[in-house]
């Protein structure tokens, strides 16, 4: 049965895990473990570190998820098809980070909205404004592919300690996602990032490399890459916080690609 994660109106002292233990997530639908509660800065902070994370419909309450098995990335074993690299050696894209991350949560929304006809995305203004603040408070990124002035492809997520925890992606040119995912990926690995969390499988993801892993061994790196203890997590959530809000770009230690050949 689906838990609230609260059970009453008023929210209990942050210290306390608002989250029921991720073992207790149903198998059907595959990762539903809780709903209730808010999507503010740090409950989202909370449910991240321990590799939960929201994801319902404008005629939901909020819903929380941990699914196994868990679809993930190590950016070093990033793949590049033959066509995907002579796709990006000729292309004239050019990568930015973080200059546009407002339309790249809209694009992403249009895409899951154009599933169907009366599809419902789940990129609600809720969660637009939500993943907002989190960009201004420097932990939620977004990569953007352009070409000329135009923003053909993109996606976002969380940076927190060396977990980058993604979102959602799109592309309006064949293979701009990917390319997004690849300068993800690069950028990863000059932060010294561990792992790319892709949630759930998806086969787009798998033929750049991802792969799935149970839920237990997911956990388990998190408790590695993240420093903080879950203890102190709970008592202070913003702690996970950058002391200052930087780009992509400016958080890396090495040149990073502007221009979609650089990736090669």
């Amino acid at each position: 049965m689906q838990r609230n994660i609260w059970t009453d109106s008023v929210r209990p002292d942050v210290s306390a895990n608002p989250f029921p233990p991720t073992n207790q997530a149903l198998s059907e639908p595959n990762g539903l473990l809780a709903h209730g509660g808010d999507l503010s800065p740090e409950t989202l902070l909370i449910a991240y570190a321990q590799g939960i994370f929201p994801w319902f419909t404008e005629r939901q309450e909020i819903l929380w998820w941990s699914p196994d098995p868990r679809m993930v990335l190590k950016p070093n074993e990033i793949h590049l098809s033959r066509s995907l690299k002579k796709t990006i050696r000729n292309s004239p894209w050019q990568l930015r980070y973080d200059t546009d991350f407002i339309n790249v949560i809209k694009r992403c929304a249009e895409s899951r909205g154009n599933v169907s006809a009366d599809a419902d995305t789940w990129i609600t203004p809720e969660m637009l404004a939500a993943y907002s603040a989190l960009h201004h408070l420097g932990v939620a990124h977004s990569i953007e592919v352009f070409k000329e002035d135009h923003l053909v492809g993109g996606l976002y997520g969380l940076l927190i300690d060396r977990i980058f925890f993604g979102e959602s992606m799109f592309h309006r040119e064949t293979d701009a996602s990917k390319l997004a995912f690849v300068a993800l990926a690069r950028i990863c690995i000059n932060l010294d990032v561990e792992l790319i969390d892709c949630q759930v499988h998806n086969p787009h993801l798998e033929s750049l490399g991802a792969c799935s892993i149970p839920r237990q061994d997911f956990e388990k790196v998190l408790r590695g890459a993240i420093k903080q203890s879950m203890p102190s997590i709970l008592d202070n959530p913003r702690g996970l916080l950058p002391t200052t809000p930087q780009t992509l770009d400016t958080r890396s230690t090495v040149p990073v690609a502007y221009e979609a050949r650089g990736l090669l």
